[in-house]
């Protein structure tokens, strides 16, 4: 209901912070007449205040303007403002400003209503319908003002549709601050120290006013309210933006464009949101892409992420996700990065409870096909690529760089290639560590992110993969080789037969059935031999690799023995987790957990500096793992290995190396040899004009220079 109070006319003069009113003046009597003459109106001239510097306001810019509260300009002196094509006179015209500040040659015209506003200088606000603060706004951060309830608090329901990992939004948050938060939900202190972290940053005090910083310009827009605009931001056409902050600069400019409707939540720096977007309750990374009518709900997504056209509710997204079709969407997930959801992928479609409380897990890589949907509770380890299909039961998928696809009915096992990225398209997953670095255009880089397929996190799934692998085939030997059953009794001489028909067997026709991979109805494990072989291959060249890296980071020039001595030193960690992209030791969030209840961590940047003291120490914590992993392959300390053993490494990785190329380039050499990619072209020379060639191929130069000097270190390195 609209209320109605008729006031007395009494000009009275308000009490303006001195910080404001330094090096500003009063209006002269002069300057007064030729305002009102000009159309303008006030409250109280006495609260309009402009620059003192001598020539530095000129009153013949302002007119049709009402002035009420007070106002204080800064420069105003003839002259014009120009963005791209829009270009304007300095002047505030056809105006309401109440409670505003500006700063110096800025555009104010037709602005309907302007209140509680501090702009910077050289702002452009252009054919603008409202835009006001409330003294109690919170620009999307999840806190609350004095005499508030807690209630008031402004929830992000991410991971979960029913809110039980729900986080607060706050300015600085990336998505291993969300992460962290998200998880140990049953430690009721560590909940609440999250909290107090959050409202540590901000002020309770109800004196809030909106911020417009320098070289921003808003056009052709709404509703503009309680928002608070970052440097060189562009808004065009926007529908409505409320209780938000877009982070801007000059190195990572952030624009929104038509028919954008947000809501409750941080837009990050360097974004772009188009075309109808809407997004509500949300933190978007840096460099991230909204547009095409996409729908964003209760979610974080991380930093590199582009989203069009399609529907995320409830998710916790860490960067470089890319999901563009109008007929996908992704509910109450916890998608770990470098993602990609085709077109009709419903991730996420129905509920295997009465009440919406599943959740989807999934490692970074996933790949779910076209039209494919699954089924809550489910969960996926890394690079998992899913064939279009109906998945009807609840999944756990724990072989990483496999391949999954459907059953012939509803109720047969599913299929799964182990490792069929290794097999099938190296040129893919090679590719990625050089793709997502050069993708990141970041200027400003606060979330770690490992782009490297071959991490610590991929390899304990390796290894465990493994593991799951040589338990199968001990479940299956006495029908693949009965030989090696007869002497074996215990469970463990069982395991050790299995492991000695995967290093000796060329049996590559045999399945396994894994029970666990799909509810009710299992797995059937294709090429397992194959599997086993490659996830070792890879395991082992992982293990060099990192090893040399670590000793030619550290410019250390000692033999691979010596150098072991000196990793040995370094904390063994073996339990790791993606934390928003970074990859850390669980013991180590575990620390950090500690440190933030015993309250020597108090603040949100105080996490982000404990991140960045770990990613000090990545490289040397993975050199620790990697002789772990040796160590594991060989069965015995690094001090035992012989002569044999680092010449058998040093050519095995090499082997694997000139694999990983070969592998590469025959992978995408198919797409310029077979007849159906050639088909639609009439000539090779065609091809060529559209396509581009497979010899100019960027990335395949890179790696084949990579690879051969790789190699020449390898050998370098292992030569004892």
């Amino acid at each position: 209901m609209i209320s109605v109070s008729y006031l007395e006319h009494v000009e009275k003069k308000i009490e303006i912070p001195e910080s404001l009113l330094k090096g500003k003046r009063n209006l002269t009597q002069e300057e007064i007449t030729f305002l009102e003459n000009n159309r303008n109106t006030a409250e109280n001239w006495q609260n309009v205040y402009v620059s003192a510097e001598e020539g530095a306001f000129d009153s013949r810019l302002i007119s049709e303007t009402r002035f009420e509260g007070f106002v204080i300009l800064g420069k105003l002196k003839l002259g014009k403002l120009k963005y791209h094509d829009l270009e304007l006179y300095i002047t505030v015209r056809r105006s309401f400003l109440r409670n505003v500040v500006t700063g110096d040659d800025c555009v104010i015209e037709n602005v309907a209503y302007l209140e509680n506003y501090r702009l910077g200088d050289r702002v452009i606000l252009f054919n603008i319908q409202e835009m006001s603060c409330t003294k109690h706004s919170k620009f999307g951060n999840g806190i609350i003002k004095q005499g508030e309830k807690d209630s008031n608090r402004t929830w992000i329901g991410i991971c979960n549709e029913n809110d039980g990992r729900a986080v607060l939004p706050f300015e600085s948050m990336i998505p291993a601050d969300a992460f962290i938060w998200s998880r140990k939900r049953d430690d009721s202190e560590l909940q609440k120290r999250f909290v107090e972290l959050t409202d540590s940053g901000f002020s309770k005090k109800l004196d809030t006013y909106g911020i417009i910083e320098n070289d921003v310009v808003i056009k052709n827009t709404i509703l503009i309210k309680d928002t608070k605009v970052g440097s060189f931001c562009y808004i065009k056409g926007a529908f409505k933006i409320k209780n938000v902050t877009i982070l801007s600069n000059e190195n990572e400019q952030s624009q929104i464009g038509e028919g954008v409707e947000l809501v409750n939540g941080i837009i990050g720096a360097g974004c772009r949101v188009f075309y109808q977007a809407v997004a509500v309750r949300f933190v978007l990374g840096r460099n991230c892409q909204l547009k095409y009518g996409a729908r964003l709900i209760n979610s974080v997504l991380g930093d590199n992420s582009t989203v069009s056209c399609c529907e995320l509710l409830n998710n916790l997204i860490f960067p470089f996700h890319e999901q563009h079709h109008n007929s996908s969407f992704l509910i109450a997930t916890t998608v770990m990065g470098q993602s990609n959801i085709a077109a009709g992928a419903t991730v996420g479609s129905n509920h295997n409870s009465r009440s919406p409380d599943g959740e989807i897990i999934a490692g970074r890589g996933f790949w779910p096909g076209l039209c494919s949907n699954f089924k809550h509770n489910s969960r996926f380890v890394s690079f998992v690529l899913a064939v279009k299909g109906c998945y009807n039961h609840e999944l756990d998928i724990q072989y990483p760089f496999s391949l999954i696809s459907a059953g012939e009915t509803a109720e047969s096992p599913i299929h799964i290639i182990p490792a069929w990225w290794f097999m099938y398209d190296m040129f893919a997953i090679i590719r990625n560590k050089y793709k997502f670095a050069k993708r990141d255009k970041r200027y400003t880089k606060v979330q770690n992110i490992e782009f490297d397929p071959f991490a610590p996190d991929t390899m304990q799934e390796v290894l465990k993969a493994v593991s799951k692998i040589i338990d199968l085939t001990a479940e299956k030997l006495p029908q693949l080789d009965a030989r090696l059953v007869k002497d074996s009794h215990t469970a463990e001489e069982m395991r050790q037969a299995a492991k000695d028909f995967l290093h000796t067997s060329d049996n590559r026709k045999f399945c396994l059935f894994d029970g666990i991979s799909q509810k009710k109805f299992g797995a059937v494990i294709y090429k397992p031999l194959d599997a086993y072989r490659s996830y070792r291959q890879v395991l082992k060249y992982y293990a060099a690799r990192t090893i040399m890296d670590f000793c030619r980071k550290k410019d250390d020039s000692s033999s691979v023995k010596d150098i072991a001595e000196k990793i040995k030193e370094i904390p063994l960690y073996t339990e790791w987790q993606n934390a928003g992209g970074q990859i850390i030791p669980s013991e180590k969030i575990e620390a950090l957990f500690i440190k933030i209840k015993e309250k020597t961590i108090n603040t949100w940047d105080e996490v982000h500096s404990y991140y960045n003291e770990i990613q000090e120490h990545y490289i040397e914590y993975s050199a620790r793992y990697a002789l772990y992993i040796l160590e594991l392959l060989y069965s015995c300390r690094i001090e035992e290995f012989s002569k044999e053993i680092f010449c058998d490494i040093k050519n095995d990785v090499c082997n694997m190396a000139d694999h990983m190329y070969s592998a590469s380039f025959e992978s995408r050499e198919k797409d310029f040899t077979d007849y159906f990619r050639c088909m639609p072209y009439s000539s090779k020379e065609e091809m060529t004009a559209v396509l581009g060639s497979l010899k100019n191929n960027d990335f395949l130069k890179e790696l084949k220079t990579d690879t051969d000097r790789f190699k020449k270190d390898i050998k370098s390195f292992f030569e004892v």
